[in-house]
């Protein structure tokens, strides 16, 4: 804003007035100036005295006294009239600001019009910046709530994947344990060919005749060469124990094959002969059937014509041979007893033995088989059957299975 320079009026000089019309008798400045004008006739007279009656030790000092008081009157009197002046231009001074103060306050209140609109076009500008930086805020705290809820919903899709993938791996590894292993799969088809075999001699010697045809009509339709097998799988075992690599590669070729026969490799199918095998047992059909076996061969021993003479050397116990079933059944039975051993080593089980039962019975298995064998191969039945090797057998495969699993993780569904 452009301010009118202001006219300053020059001073109006008094006009001198005489001092005496000013001052009264009574004034200050009156009676003191009578008292100088008594001091100095007082001083001459003390002057006139003192050369009349010679120089006083004191005169010079009035003298001085005198001139001092003289030029402080003087100095007084200038005072005096500086005042006066001084109050005549500030009578003058304050009649030329009371004409000149409506300008003044319309500049005033001018100046607080402009300055007051200027602070509202102040805050006008800066209420708009205000209303956008507060959509702002409003837009980021919005967009930080779903942000927020975005975070949380992934952490619960997270958890529930998390916990839907444990329940996955667990049902996996549940499945993966209802599989049978290559293993498990091979004993169940020894232990089909067991079941087969014992009922075709049950229907041979007429043993439960009212159900044998039944259960030998199945178990054969699920092993059809039951003494084929069992002897294959000793001689299998007894290549794996050899050092000829290429007799092994050989003998491998004329071998079964049990993939071919092992059918479902579900842990049903171990179940179904488990309990099969246990019928077998409380029947005690396998007692029924050696005892039929050997009454079969007394009967042939006593149809021939002469007395039967031991060999020299031989144990009169061993002076008979085996009839051609009682034979199978012992080749049969090592057989099995080969392959459980091989197992039982394979898995690190009963380490004090294992290796000289397996060996035995591959050595047995290279002779004919005698009456002694017979009492052998059960011996070594029961043997099995106190130390619980199937049950050992059946733990370490399935610890097997797990280790499996923890290491290489479960099977995809299309594997299961």
């Amino acid at each position: 804003m452009v301010t009118k320079p202001m006219t300053l009026i020059p001073p109006i000089k008094p006009t001198p007035r005489p001092i005496t019309t000013s001052l009264g008798p009574d004034s200050p400045v009156f009676s003191r100036r009578d008292k100088r004008m008594s001091v100095d006739f007082g001083n001459l007279n003390m002057r006139e005295r003192a050369r009349s009656h010679s120089a006083s030790p004191f005169q010079d000092e009035i003298d001085v006294l005198q001139q001092e008081n003289e030029n402080i009157l003087d100095k007084l009197q200038f005072a005096e009239e500086r005042y006066v002046e001084a109050e005549e231009k500030s009578r003058q001074l304050e009649k030329q600001v009371a004409a000149q103060s409506p300008s003044y306050e319309s500049r005033l209140v001018y100046r607080k019009e402009a300055a007051s609109q200027q602070r509202e076009f102040l805050q006008d500008a800066l209420r708009v910046p205000a209303r956008t930086t507060d959509a702002k805020n409003e837009e980021i705290t919005a967009l930080r709530l779903e942000v927020m809820a975005a975070r949380k919903e992934a952490t619960s899709v997270a958890e529930n994947l998390h916990i839907a993938e444990s329940e996955l791996r667990s049902l996996r590894t549940v499945a993966q344990r209802m599989l049978l292993s290559q293993e498990e799969m091979e004993e169940v088809v020894l232990k089909r060919c067991w079941l087969a075999r014992y009922w075709k001699l049950c229907v041979q010697y007429g043993i439960f005749s009212d159900i044998a045809e039944i259960k030998h009509e199945y178990w054969s339709s699920l092993a059809p060469l039951p003494l084929e097998v069992m002897v294959s799988t000793g001689q299998k075992v007894r290549d794996e124990y050899s050092s000829d690599k290429a007799d092994i590669e050989e003998r491998n070729k004329v071998s079964f094959d049990m993939n071919d026969l092992s059918g479902e490799g579900n842990i049903e199918s171990m179940l179904l002969v488990e309990k099969g095998l246990h019928e077998l047992l409380s029947l005690k059909v396998e007692e029924a059937v050696m005892l039929a076996m050997a009454q079969h061969r007394r009967a042939s021993i006593k149809s021939f014509s002469g007395p039967l003479l031991p060999v020299e050397g031989q144990n009169p116990v061993e002076a008979f041979e085996l009839s051609k079933e009682e034979s199978e059944d012992v080749l049969f039975k090592q057989a099995w007893l080969a392959y459980l051993w091989k197992r039982v080593k394979n898995h690190g089980l009963e380490e004090d033995i294992a290796d000289e039962r397996l060996k035995f019975w591959i050595e047995q298995s290279n002779h004919s088989p005698t009456s002694h064998d017979v009492i052998e191969v059960e011996r070594a039945l029961l043997e099995v059957k106190k130390l619980g090797i199937e049950s050992q057998l059946w733990e370490a495969s399935r610890r097997q299975i797990d280790l499996d699993v923890s290491l290489h993780g479960s099977p995809t569904e299309s594997e299961l």
